[in-house]
């Protein structure tokens, strides 16, 4: 039986558990719940909540699923939006219906908004504004924003975070890896996907989009990354009107990316534009390895001159060098149809699982290359490209970074707006330039220096570590503290499953000797009587009725007659 002092957490957390069993049982997931080992809870949560469960039978699981995101509020509807970027944990019906989620939610007061900014600032709004609209421009699940003016007189736009978001991610975030623990511990081959660390991932993530101060300091960043790049715009942020909970920046005023006839009807150069979006988005992963992870065109505005200004910096990728080099490396081979080269550094990058298949993945990565031989360079899409290689190594079970799948998620979107802008635009062109730059990088003497230095470093550690590791473990078996932890998965359901068929069988027995006995005392006329009939086989028969109802009621709840 399902407890909840096996749950980490306070009261609110458990509450949260509650709800979302309630929530996923609703949507028809008690298969998925009974795996959890958490099928009482939701056979309780159905007695109690009933809904019209036809209708939604009806839908794909995928479907439903996304339902009960929406359902469950922000926190759930962010991780499935991060999900979506993640083809090697779900397949493509999810992936595609996780898309479609929208954290649209009303605004807060404007009383709330201003407690919160002088909450995080410490003072009275008008300290730090000459004015704040009360209309909000736009209001999502973490913040919502408004335009401003400041006591200096420039023209600003505060996003405030949402009053009480913080616990309630908290709370959330505890009740999600609660889950992951019970995934891992019931469901047979989940450490394959690693619950607990995508969690672990998402709650990082969205730690730091809460912090409105890393934000700000993530534009900064961005801006020096960027200082020579040509046409690109940054916002000024505001220190002295920003802290945790609240970020001041710059209003900027241009044309969304998306509005083509406004372009046009302007005098813009859509094809420069093109080209700068594609070019500073590549520099970003290529040369700095950290990138704007949610560039979709509500995030880019064009301002006079055909400047690109980028917008909403909570959601930020990061390639180390390994990474970026395995990028550059990977598409070059893809390109010279080199299918040894890409096992190889699949091998080097990526996450392999003992029961990998060489042979088919072999025969995957043929067929994937094949398919874009006959194809014109300039035709080929480099995002949609990386997807299906994506897609391919995680039918393989093969693990890479996270990043990576956002990089090619956000790829895919530069790519889309690229075409939207200028129909011949081809993001090989502008690729072409970096890779051959990071290739004569890799193969400079400086970097051939460097690598080797590394590698004499990493033995030397090797060499100066091992004698100390060794006698540690002498000395572990000389006190008999040598242990070998063997960890057996999926007895917690069968240990549950064998108490359940004991109790019943117990009750049986007890059952079955009240209804002998009872009817042995039946057949004589000692002892007290009851309607003429001997009291202590009257009860008898009362008690095994009772034991036998709540027998045929708890076979009937399990499911499983």
């Amino acid at each position: 039986m399902f407890s909840f002092l096996k749950l980490p957490g306070n009261l609110r957390s458990i509450r949260r558990y509650v709800n979302i069993v309630r929530v996923l049982s609703s949507y028809g997931f008690d298969h998925f719940l009974e795996m959890l080992g958490l099928a009482d809870l939701a056979a309780r949560s159905r007695r109690l909540f009933q809904r019209e469960r036809a209708a939604i039978r009806r839908l794909s699981a995928a479907e439903r699923m996304r339902l009960a995101l929406e359902e469950l509020g922000p926190t759930f509807i962010k991780l499935g939006q991060i999900l979506s970027t993640r083809p090697d944990v779900l397949p493509p019906a999810f992936i595609s219906e996780f898309e479609k989620l929208q954290d649209n939610v009303p605004s807060f007061s404007f009383e709330e908004a201003k407690k919160q900014i002088e909450n995080e600032l410490g003072g009275p709004v008008g300290d730090f504004f000459s004015s704040i609209e009360p209309t909000a421009l736009a209001a999502a699940s973490i913040a919502q924003v408004h335009r401003a003016t400041l006591k200096t007189g420039e023209a600003v736009v505060v996003k405030v975070r949402r009053p009480g978001v913080l616990e309630l991610v908290e709370s959330d975030i505890s009740a999600l890896m609660g889950l992951a623990h019970l995934a891992e511990r019931h469901i047979p081959n989940s450490e394959v996907y690693d619950p607990v660390g995508i969690v672990r991932e998402f709650s990082r993530t969205i730690r730091r989009e809460m912090d409105f101060s890393r934000e700000g300091h993530t534009i900064e960043k961005f801006r020096d990354n960027l200082a020579a790049a040509d046409g690109l715009y940054f916002p000024r942020i505001y220190w002295a009107q920003t802290a945790r909970g609240v970020l001041t920046l710059e209003y900027v005023e241009g044309l969304k990316v998306s509005d083509l006839s406004a372009l046009d009807c302007g005098g813009y150069d859509r094809k420069l534009i093109a080209r700068r979006g594609a070019d500073a988005f590549l520099e970003m992963v290529l040369n700095h390895g950290f990138f704007h992870g949610d560039p979709h065109p509500g995030n880019v505005l064009i301002m006079p001159g055909n400047v690109v200004c980028l917008l909403d910096y909570g959601i930020v990728g990061r390639l180390d060098d390994e990474l970026r080099n395995f990028l550059s490396d990977m598409l070059f081979a893809i390109v010279q149809r080199d299918i040894d080269e890409v096992v190889s550094l699949l091998f080097f990058a990526g996450d392999i699982p003992d029961t990998l298949n060489m042979r088919a993945l072999k025969h995957d990565l043929l067929n994937f290359i094949d398919g874009y031989y006959e194809i014109p360079l300039q035709e080929i899409e480099v995002g949609r490209m990386l997807m299906e290689f994506i897609e391919i190594i995680s039918l393989n079970r093969i693990r890479i970074q996270p990043d990576f799948m956002l990089l090619a998620k956000s790829l895919v979107v530069v790519e889309g707006m690229g075409r939207n802008l200028d129909p011949e635009f081809n993001m090989i062109d502008h690729l072409r330039p970096f890779m051959e730059k990071a290739r004569l990088q890799k193969y400079s003497a400086k970097r051939i220096t460097k690598d080797v230095n590394a590698l004499l470093l990493s033995y030397l550690n090797l060499a100066r570590n091992l004698p100390r590791d060794l006698q540690e473990i002498v000395n572990r078996i000389n006190r008999n503290k040598f242990k070998i932890d063997l960890e057996h998965r999926g007895l917690d359901r069968f240990t549950t499953d064998f108490d359940r068929s004991v109790n019943r069988l117990s009750s049986s027995l007890i059952l079955a000797a009240l209804i002998i006995g009872s009817s042995i005392i039946m057949q004589t006329d000692k002892g007290p009587q009851l309607l003429g009939f001997p009291m202590w086989a009257f009860l008898g028969y009362t008690a095994a009725a009772v034991i036998g109802l709540w027998l045929v009621y708890g076979i009937i709840r399990s499911g499983r007659l």
